[in-house]
């Protein structure tokens, strides 16, 4: 049976160096919103977009310009029946050299389609991974979810 595993892949002109310290600065590219740090073997973050979605994220792997690995420690979705969904599933970016290109593969180890968020939380990883974080990697800007209290502010102007 084929790898089911939600995977892409992208590549930028930029170093594997300037594209690892990108995929570290997860504020930059995927929620102003992240809580704990977010650059160091062990640490723990929390990714929280409104009541829609929470999960606490355990960095397990890092292997300097070449691969983060994430572990999602915890989970809570609230569109779905099982909503711990991706707990215990791993977040995985690989970073290597093709020509004069750097290639990014990500893969969300057990985001299957089996799962019931399978279509919109890839359709998300998509926007995230195949825009939001190529443009942080070339411009030194992304497109992350933007802070609540911002969005809440904006809203009431």
């Amino acid at each position: 049976m084929p790898n089911q595993n939600f995977a892409t892949i992208f590549s930028v002109d930029q170093t594997p160096q300037e594209a690892f310290a990108a995929i570290k600065n997860v504020r930059g590219w995927w929620s102003e919103e992240i809580e704990g740090s977010t650059g160091k073997l062990g640490d723990e973050f929390i990714y929280h977009y409104q009541d829609v979605h929470t999960c606490r994220i355990k960095l397990v792997e890092l292997v300097p310009s070449q691969r983060v690995a994430w572990l999602v420690v915890d989970n809570y979705f609230n569109f779905i029946e099982d909503k711990s969904e991706w707990k215990g599933t791993k977040i995985i970016f690989e970073v290597s050299r093709n020509g004069d290109k750097t290639e990014i593969r990500f893969t969300h180890e057990g985001l299957v389609p089996e799962y019931e968020c399978f279509n919109v939380c890839s359709n998300a990883w998509g926007a995230y991974i195949n825009g939001s974080l190529p443009s942080l990697i070339a411009t030194g800007k992304g497109n992350p979810n933007k802070k609540e209290k911002e969005v809440r502010e904006k809203a009431t102007r």
